[in-house]
């Protein structure tokens, strides 16, 4: 798994203490040629090993960036994998919407800034740190539902439209990258509907085939990432190796 990586590979996991972070974090740690994982999470991580380096931080946010930026210091990271999102907020009042009228214009930027400016903003803080003649892997969550092509349901108008801007974002980052690191490779990541408390207020219709544990879902999403090349950077994959229509 992630053969094409250094020895002693450098990876970034935000969301570390969500469930798919967590697992990505727990699988990569089981990895022999890992180096060091810096997970990020705004709350401290629980995991202690000799590998992992725990930075309380909160992404969504400039300080929060400038943190990680910090105890990088512009050293190579040559995986980043974010998996931080949001679909629904009681906090916030944000859910998912069914119709036209239950668009709200502050849910919207909410999760419009979740789930596709803070992305684009952590990889732009991080560009010192992925440029350059290393392996650089970015991978980034977004969702099935994103896929403009693939939109035969309607709904979720808030959710839809943030992931196909990750999309378009991620895309457009690929084509940068490129030139500042043929090495790079950037991708978009469908988990599938994993049982973590993103999805927990809409499983009940979930068949339980097709409800995957966060550890199956890391194990997948990095097998699909050690199979790509930056060929292929900028494309969009599902958990199981299948592309997806943009």
């Amino acid at each position: 798994m992630l053969s094409h990586l250094p020895e002693d590979y450098t990876a970034v996991v935000t969301g570390a203490n969500g469930g798919i972070g967590r697992a990505i974090i727990e699988t990569l740690l089981a990895e022999s040629h890992v180096g060091h994982i810096v997970a990020v999470s705004r709350s401290p991580l629980s995991i202690a090993h000799p590998n992992l380096v725990s930075v309380t931080a909160d992404i969504t946010t400039e300080s929060g960036r400038t943190t990680l930026c910090q105890q990088l210091n512009g050293s190579p990271v040559h995986l980043l994998f974010n998996t931080i999102g949001t679909l629904h907020d009681d906090t916030r009042n944000v859910q998912p919407e069914k119709r036209l009228e239950q668009l709200d214009e502050a849910s919207f930027a909410h999760v419009m800034q979740i789930n596709a400016a803070t992305p684009a903003l952590l990889i732009a803080a991080l560009k010192p740190s992925l440029q350059g003649k290393h392996p650089a892997i970015i991978a980034s969550l977004s969702a099935r539902v994103g896929s403009i092509g693939d939109n035969g349901y309607g709904g979720w108008y808030s959710y839809r439209a943030s992931k196909a801007a990750h999309n378009m974002l991620m895309k457009t980052i690929s084509i940068e990258l490129a030139r500042l690191n043929k090495q790079s490779i950037v991708l978009c990541l469908h988990p599938g509907t994993t049982d973590t408390a993103l999805s927990k207020p809409f499983q009940a219709r979930v068949p339980s085939e097709k409800l995957f544990t966060p550890d199956f879902v890391a194990k997948q999403l990095l097998a699909v990432i050690s199979k790509r090349t930056p060929e292929e950077t900028g494309s969009f994959w599902d958990w199981a190796g299948e592309p997806i229509e943009w």
